[in-house]
């Protein structure tokens, strides 16, 4: 369920997950990790929410490709 405060959407935690299709844990280890900056917003309780633009980031983020080819060259140099 979004919150709407003073005519911006957030997304809360569990909807930013389900529509990024990762794990609570893959989210968190990301902010952790600050691969993902840490969530400007929060509510009263202190739970984090999402812009549409942050989102945006994260789904761009887990769709990312690697190229495996790059990968297995850097090992056989080493």
């Amino acid at each position: 369920m979004t919150v709407t405060v003073d005519g911006q959407v957030y997304y809360r935690t569990a909807e930013v997950c389900r529509i990024v299709g990762i794990s609570r844990a893959t989210l968190f280890r990301w902010l952790k990790e600050d691969i993902f900056k840490e969530a400007k917003h929060r509510d009263r309780r202190g739970w984090r929410l999402f812009t549409e633009d942050e989102v945006e980031r994260l789904k761009a983020e887990a769709n990312q490709v690697n190229n495996t080819d790059q990968v297995e060259t850097i090992k056989g140099l080493i």
